[in-house]
């Protein structure tokens, strides 16, 4: 993924200092509670630049002492090593996904932790529609935000082909988006910084930063709902392609299906492996009164086998399409973020399965997990596409943020109601 920060442009010396401060921000993300010594070491940095550091970002509320874990006590000699760590109660970020059937906001705080989930029905709405809904919604849903935080961005993500540099969204098929300026719109909707992104990537982001430690070698990652789609890291990177496309999984052929694509052609992942396919065909068999996510979730809680024979035929679609994905990139992750093998480990059992029978590069299926962050895990990628721009420029990204450890945090930044389209 190209940098989210890098286009406004920077003083060399400034440049320098935000590179320096990521630098400390992150070895703190994934170390703290941390001496700043340590700091040092880890980032080759001189511990006279890390203090420095260390006092920019916590003047804008993103890292704090920890004097309690100082170890020192009666008898202690010397200066005392004060941890550093995340400041996970003074900023916020804000994320939107924006799905097929609902809209979920959140609030996050610095670690990825979401402090506040609300989702919103589409309504089936679509087109200009749905986006008019999206921007008047907005400003209420960060009006009514518990607490005093400051929040410093807001990240949007949906499926299809995504630009995240200008922020527009070039085609999402099932929402009937064209060259949605989205970024444009919802940062006029609520005066904060916007990043968007697809919601692959951001899944992705947000796994480099706060998940598993593979991730930063080497992953793939694989949505399957109402949209199918994947995106790959390397290095800590997230790949962007030419045509703003990581790559399109949602046309690999499925043996024996015969469910027919919106491209003309039948088998296709993007409807074979669906949500909407799966919804459609519990209706169908009347394992639940309508194509809804909520009645087959209950229906497999419940114990019903046809909703079972259903959820794992799925699976094992799923299971081949990850093996194809692990023999052509080789990665040291596989995230699967799919609704079922999320809820319950034995369909994530049957992805595996699948997936060991049909890779001819690798047998271990230990590579392959499912989202950890179960329901907030679109929350949290859409948060993540503003955590990519705090971490990799903190002091440009908070320019406007300035957070006196000693007073209460700044109200909420709201702007006007958002403009008709």
């Amino acid at each position: 993924m190209s940098d989210p920060l890098s286009r406004p442009a920077l003083r060399i010396g400034d440049d320098r200092r935000d590179v320096n401060a990521a630098a400390v921000l992150r070895t703190v993300l994934d170390h703290g509670p941390i001496a700043r010594s340590r700091v040092a070491a880890l980032t080759g940095l001189s511990a006279s630049a890390v203090s420095r550091q260390v006092v920019d970002l916590g003047r804008l509320g993103l890292l704090h002492e920890r004097p309690e874990l100082s170890g020192t006590g009666a008898g202690a000699v010397g200066r005392p090593q004060l941890p550093v760590d995340i400041d996970t109660h003074r900023l916020a970020v804000a994320g939107l996904h924006i799905g097929v059937p609902y809209t979920t906001f959140a609030l996050l705080d610095l670690r990825g932790n979401v402090l506040h989930r609300q989702e919103s029905s589409n309504r089936g709405r679509t087109g200009n529609a749905l986006l008019r809904a999206l921007l008047e919604r907005l400003p209420r849903l960060l009006a009514a935000v518990p607490g005093g935080r400051t929040v410093v961005g807001l990240g949007a993500v949906s499926g299809g082909t995504v630009d995240p540099d200008p922020g527009v969204v070039v085609r999402h098929d099932p929402l009937e988006w064209r060259d949605v300026p989205l970024a444009e719109l919802l940062g006029r909707a609520c005066g904060l910084p916007v990043q968007v992104d697809n919601h692959a990537r951001a899944l992705t982001q947000a796994e480099i930063l706060f998940g598993h430690p593979a991730a930063r070698r080497s992953m793939v990652q694989l949505f399957v709902g109402h949209v199918v789609d994947a995106a790959l890291a390397v290095a800590g990177v997230v790949h962007l392609g030419p045509a703003s496309a990581t790559g399109d999984v949602a046309h690999l052929p499925v043996p024996d299906s015969d469910a027919l694509c919106h491209c003309g052609r039948v088998g296709c992942l993007a409807v074979a492996a669906s949500d909407t396919t799966l919804f459609e065909a519990a209706a169908a068999a009347g394992i639940t009164a309508r194509a809804d996510r909520a009645e087959l979730i209950a229906a497999v809680r419940a114990g019903d086998p046809r909703a079972d024979r259903l959820v794992r035929r799925r699976a094992a679609i799923v299971g081949r399409a990850l093996a194809l994905l692990a023999d052509v990139v080789n990665p040291d992750l596989l995230v699967l973020t799919e609704t079922f093998a999320v809820l319950d480990p034995s369909y994530l059992d049957v992805v595996r399965t699948e997936f060991t029978l049909r890779s001819h590069l690798r047998r271990d299926a230990d590579l392959l997990v499912a989202q950890r962050r179960g329901a907030d895990a679109l929350a949290v990628a859409a948060g993540a596409a503003a955590f990519g721009a705090l971490y990799a420029r903190p002091l440009q990204a908070t320019a406007a943020t300035a957070v006196p450890a000693a007073t209460a945090p700044a109200a909420l930044p709201l702007a006007a109601e958002a403009r008709p389209l």
